[in-house]
C-alpha cells in the first residue's frame, strides 16, 4: 500500500474511532448480514441500513434476530378457514360465553350447527352426545363444555383421517373425479407438487377430452411441472386416453399416475357409465388398478355434496376425497356429515389457489382452526 493510501486509511479509521481490530468486526459483520438474509433483498437493504446508522452514530453493530420458526398447518389453517372461523367457530363460541349454562344453550347450539351446514341427523347426534355427556359428567363452566364439543367433532372426523398411502407397485395410478367446476384440474397440480417435494415421477393422463382447454391446462401442467402428459385430440374416447397412459407409465417406470376425468353431474347416467368403463379398461392391463378413486368436492355447495359423494361411490366405489374450496365457504359444517354419513377417507383439504394450498388432513388442526385459541 502506497503511503498516501495509508494515510488516507488511518484518518477513516480515526474519524470512526475505530482500532483495526473494530475494522475487522465491522467487515465481518457486514458479510454475516449477506449470509443471514436467506437471499432476500428487502432484507438485505434493512440490514445494511441499520448497519450504516450504527456505524455514523458510533453505536454497538448488532442484527436483528431472524425468526426461524416457519409457520404450521394449524396457524395456516387459522387463516385460511377464516369465513368459516367467524361464521362457525366463533359463532358457537360466543353461544358459551354470553349466557348461563342450561338446556337452552343446547337448543342454540343446535341451532348454529345447522345454520352452518352440519347437518340435521349430524348436529342432533352431537348435541344429544354433549348434553348427555355435560350431564353426567356435572359439568357446569362453559370452557368445559366447548372442549367436549371440540371433542366429540374431532373424534367424527378421526374415523375419516387416512392419509393417502402410495405404494411401491409401480405405476400408482390415481382416477381424479367429480362434478363440473369444483377444482380437478387445480388439484391435479397440487397432487403433483406433493408428490414430486416427495421425490416420485409422476406422468398426467388427460381424460377429459370434452373440452380443448381442459387438454391444454393439463399440457401447462405438465411441463410447469416437468412431468410427461398422454392425451389425444379433443373429442377421443377418455378411456383409450387413461389406458394408454397407463402403458406408458409402466414402460416408463413412473411412480404416479394421475387420470384425469371430464367434470360431470352425478344424475347423468350415461356419463357416470363411462366412468364405469374407464375403470374397468384400467383393471384389464393391471388388475389392482386404478388404486385410487379420488373424488373432489366442492365444500361451498355444503350438503348437496353428500348426495354427489354417495352417487360417485355407489358407482365406482370411491377410495377417498378431497374437499376443496375451504377459504371460500362460510359453513364448513358439512364436511362433519359427509364424514359421518360416507365414512370414506378424506385424504387432503384444498383451502387457496396457490399450489402449495393444500394439506394432507387433520382432523384435529381443522376443528381447532375453526376454533379461536384465545377463548
Amino acid at each position: 500500500m502506497s503511503k498516501n493510501n495509508q494515510d488516507k486509511s488511518k484518518k477513516f479509521f480515526s474519524w470512526l474511532n475505530l482500532k483495526k481490530k473494530n475494522n475487522e468486526d465491522i467487515n465481518n459483520v457486514f458479510d454475516n448480514v449477506i449470509k443471514n438474509d436467506e437471499n432476500s433483498k428487502d432484507n438485505i437493504v434493512n440490514n445494511t441500513v441499520h448497519f450504516k446508522n450504527n456505524v455514523e452514530n458510533k453505536q454497538a453493530i448488532t442484527i436483528p434476530p431472524r425468526d426461524l420458526k416457519k409457520k404450521g398447518i394449524l396457524s395456516i389453517l387459522s387463516e385460511k378457514l377464516f369465513n368459516t372461523k367467524v361464521n362457525f367457530g366463533l359463532k358457537i363460541q360466543n353461544l358459551f360465553f354470553k349466557k348461563k349454562i342450561d338446556d337452552s344453550i343446547f337448543n342454540d347450539v343446535f341451532e348454529q350447527l345447522l345454520v352452518s351446514d352440519v347437518g340435521l341427523e349430524t348436529a342432533d347426534m352431537l348435541v344429544n352426545t354433549l348434553k348427555k355427556e355435560a350431564y353426567r359428567k356435572s359439568l357446569n363452566n362453559s370452557k368445559d363444555i366447548l372442549s367436549l364439543l371440540k371433542k366429540n367433532m374431532i373424534n367424527i372426523l378421526k374415523k375419516v383421517e387416512n392419509p393417502l398411502n402410495i405404494i411401491q407397485r409401480k405405476p400408482f395410478s390415481i382416477l381424479l373425479v367429480g362434478v363440473n367446476g369444483v377444482g380437478k384440474t387445480s388439484m391435479i397440480g397440487k397432487l403433483t407438487h406433493i408428490f414430486k417435494s416427495q421425490g416420485k415421477s409422476v406422468m398426467l393422463a388427460a381424460g377429459d377430452t370434452f373440452r380443448a382447454a381442459a387438454i391444454d391446462q393439463l399440457k401447462i401442467l405438465g411441463k410447469n411441472n416437468l412431468v410427461p402428459v398422454v392425451s389425444q385430440q379433443c373429442g377421443s374416447d377418455s378411456a383409450s386416453v387413461i389406458f394408454n397412459a397407463l402403458q406408458a407409465s409402466r414402460s416408463k417406470n413412473i411412480d404416479v399416475l394421475i387420470a384425469d376425468t371430464a367434470g360431470r353431474l352425478h344424475n347423468k347416467i350415461n356419463l357416470m357409465e363411462e366412468l364405469k368403463k374407464i375403470k374397468r379398461v384400467m383393471n384389464k392391463l393391471d388388475c389392482s388398478a386404478p388404486n385410487e378413486i379420488m373424488l373432489v368436492l366442492d365444500s361451498c355447495i355444503g350438503q348437496n355434496s353428500i348426495k354427489q359423494a354417495d352417487v360417485f361411490n355407489q358407482t365406482l366405489g370411491i377410495t377417498g376425497l378431497v374437499i376443496t374450496k375451504l377459504d371460500g365457504t362460510a359453513k364448513g359444517g358439512a364436511i362433519f356429515s359427509i364424514a359421518r354419513k360416507l365414512s370414506i377417507p378424506i385424504r387432503y383439504i384444498s383451502f387457496g389457489e396457490n399450489i402449495s394450498d393444500m394439506h394432507v388432513f387433520n382432523s384435529e388442526c381443522f376443528v381447532n382452526a375453526i376454533f379461536s385459541k384465545n377463548i
